[in-house]
């Protein structure tokens, strides 16, 4: 999966012909969410909700 950015520990990925809706991944150790690249919005996750991943995926893609 490639590593569109990296910040605080947290790995913003994507795979570019993955099934809708456009998302992201984010991983912070064991945690995992995908991150809507629309709107921002949390598609499922197993990561703290006050982790700023979705800002990561919005300002990284």
């Amino acid at each position: 999966m490639p590593t569109v950015r990296r910040f605080y520990g947290i790995v913003i990925a994507m795979f570019f012909d993955d099934h809708p809706p456009p998302h992201c991944h984010a991983r912070h150790g064991g945690d995992r969410a995908r991150i809507d690249i629309a709107s921002g919005g949390v598609l499922d996750r197993r990561l703290r909700p006050r982790s700023s991943a979705s800002r990561g995926c919005r300002d990284g893609a």
